[in-house]
């Protein structure tokens, strides 16, 4: 006979558990009996919670009941709300090292002049401003259609780097550092291994200021131009086409070579989440995170308004004192870019997000820290700026993906990996995204765009051990030349979403 499906708490203080599954009206599963239907991923109620009281997952509070639940009543956005909430920061009380681990692991990557190492060799056609947006597609097309990299194996492809901005912005203000910050980060990213940058000339972001004088890129791989100084869009493409031809004979000659793990920077992100997805593919992404940094590689945590409510659980874990202040300084930093832009920071979870059980931000964010394993934070960065520590990091970031990823990328992220419950769709060229499934019906629906599924861990009793490490030896795969789903679709053309703040003029 079929077995019901199961209810799991996941503390012992908690007064709510998980349905493992779609849960009939009046199916016993032990204890309690459910007084309604109950989604897979949603909350049931395993002790009455009185009006105002706090309602407990993983231990931590996620909200305070509106009204009185029962004990079987199902709990979501109808009977449970964000309430006032407090934190013990606790900076640096939680930060052990990881003990090194014992393996030396290697993969086959692209070894760069400045000492960087990229799991990818493309060449890039970054644009300063949108206006140069369609010329980089042309050139891009052309190359492509001329035959442009034949015999030339050892390269990727072409990537042209297209954006909404650089343009109608001050040029002093934050807004412009970031998009400054991002621009010279893919200008310098390991996985391009040659740089075409093409402006207009006119505008806010002018490529003179991007390029200063200094050299970009230690191996000399990029050359710029603008469309008015060449004579226009014809020209220009010419023009293009000719710096491609000598960009690609230096690309060409990259061959990848073994190269320690420690060379692996991992950009975390989850999109699309689900109630499955802080006890499956969350936590076992935190298992191959530990990995990972126990072999010298580095992990980056973004999305800061996607943690917010469970910041106390990172500054407890941060390397000194001063690294926790850092990270509260940035949600301090949310409050005030939110409240002066007439938003919440409890904007979230989305509605696709309340549809896979997800109720509050508290709760979402709790699964997303999740992922961030249990190693010491190391340093917190601004969207964009250079990673230039080992470990566990966290990248400040909206909690949209493409913009979020944007950023992680141009910090230094050569490997991508995005947990999704919903069932996201995307790649980031010039990095390879790993998509993990948090539940197995998703998966089998969507296994055409999923690289792992995590919803085994429920269903078959995986263990996030086991788990945790499939995804760090796909980690070693991809970045040494194997293809993930996302790449074989033909995701990363229009995923570059850098991040604008500050009024567009």
């Amino acid at each position: 006979m079929n077995q019901p499906p199961r209810l799991l708490t996941l503390h012992p203080q908690d007064n709510v558990a998980i349905a493992l599954g779609d849960i009939a009206p009046g199916e016993t599963q032990g204890a309690p009996r459910l007084l309604q239907p109950v989604g897979q991923g949603h909350k049931v109620a395993t002790a009455p919670i009185r009006a105002g009281e706090n309602v407990l997952r993983y231990g931590q509070i996620i909200g305070q009941a509106r009204a009185d639940i029962a004990v079987g009543e199902h709990v979501h956005v109808h009977n449970l709300g964000m309430g006032e909430h407090s934190r013990d920061y606790a900076h640096a009380s939680e930060n052990a090292p990881l003990a090194p681990s014992s393996e030396d692991r290697s993969f086959m990557g692209y070894h760069r002049a400045d000492g960087r190492v990229g799991t990818r060799n493309y060449i890039g056609i970054l644009t300063s401003v949108n206006c140069s947006g369609s010329v980089a597609r042309f050139i891009a097309e052309a190359a492509e259609t001329s035959g442009l990299l034949d015999g030339h194996d050892n390269i990727d492809g072409i990537v042209p780097i297209t954006h909404g901005t650089g343009c109608g912005m001050s040029g002093e203000n934050e807004g412009y550092a970031t998009l400054f910050r991002t621009l010279s980060g893919y200008a310098q990213h390991p996985n391009f291994g040659g740089i075409l940058l093409i402006g207009l000339g006119c505008e806010v972001m002018q490529i003179s200021d991007l390029v200063g004088g200094r050299p970009i890129r230690a191996d000399g791989t990029l050359r710029y131009m603008t469309i008015q100084h060449e004579g226009g869009t014809r020209r220009t493409i010419e023009k293009g086409l000719d710096e491609l031809r000598g960009i690609a004979t230096l690309a060409n000659k990259a061959r990848r070579a073994p190269a320690s793990v420690a060379h692996l920077t991992v950009g975390m992100q989850c999109g699309g989440s689900d109630g499955y997805s802080g006890i499956t593919a969350n936590p076992a992404l935190g298992m191959a995170s530990d990995l990972l940094v126990r072999h010298g590689g580095t992990t980056i945590l973004s999305e800061t308004s996607e943690i917010y409510g469970a910041e106390h659980l990172l500054t407890r874990r941060a390397a000194s004192v001063e690294v926790g202040e850092k990270l509260i300084d940035r949600i301090r930093w949310w409050e005030d870019y939110t409240a002066r832009n007439h938003g919440e920071m409890d904007n979230n979870p989305s509605p696709g997000n309340k549809r896979g059980g997800l109720t509050t931000i508290l709760e979402k964010s709790l699964g997303a820290v999740a992922k961030s394993g249990s190693a010491p934070l190391t340093d917190v960065y601004l969207f964009g700026e250079k990673i230039d520590k080992r470990g566990f990091v966290f990248m400040d970031s909206p909690g949209f993906d493409p913009c979020s990823v944007t950023g992680q990328i141009a910090s230094g992220a050569n490997l991508i990996v995005f947990t999704t419950g919903r069932g996201s769709v995307s790649g980031y060229m010039p990095t390879p995204c790993i998509k993990i499934a948090t539940n197995s019906d998703m998966y089998r629906r969507m296994s055409e765009d999923m690289d792992i599924n995590c919803g085994d861990i429920v269903s078959d009793g995986v263990g996030l051990d086991d788990k945790g490490r499939e995804i760090f030896e796909m980690l070693i795969r991809t970045a040494s030349g194997e293809r993930t789903r996302s790449e074989t679709l033909g995701f990363g053309g229009v995923e570059f979403v850098p991040w604008q703040i500050g009024a567009v003029m």
